[in-house]
């Protein structure tokens, strides 16, 4: 009998809590991946408009010399001005990657190489939440 009223006991305390709420946030977007090459006359990117929300670049350096590439806003002085993210030198024949959060503008993905000429990616109002997606990291 002394056992059943202890195990009531505790199970009745285990089932208090704090009487504060917590809204629940919403999950990001889900990372989107671009992919790119580099060619010896020009960037190319697909798709070149996307949703606002992580980006990550996986490009190709078709060139002949290792480049690095650079993600950044095409703005100066707006809502994007400062958005930068590169990725570390990529030999010929390897790919590389670079990950930017992205909010909506206009974007330049360029090497340092000024005989190659750069894409532009345009980026859109936020994607959808995640929220409801399984097996997602």
């Amino acid at each position: 009998m002394r056992r059943s009223v202890i195990l009531i006991a505790v199970l009745g305390l285990a089932g208090c809590g704090g009487s504060e709420e917590r809204e629940n946030q919403l999950r990001p977007p889900v990372p989107i991946t671009l992919t790119g090459a580099i060619h010896p006359d020009g960037l190319q990117i697909s798709p070149a408009v996307v949703g606002a929300g992580q980006i990550v670049l996986i490009v190709s350096n078709q060139s002949s010399a290792p480049q690095k590439v650079t993600f950044e806003t095409d703005e100066i002085g707006g809502r994007t001005a400062g958005q930068r993210a590169s990725s570390p030198l990529i030999l010929p024949r390897r790919t590389g990657r670079v990950t930017i959060n992205a909010i909506p503008g206009v974007y330049s993905v360029h090497v340092g190489d000024d005989g190659i000429r750069p894409a532009r990616v345009l980026v859109g109002p936020p994607r959808e939440s995640g929220q409801n997606r399984v097996l997602l990291p």
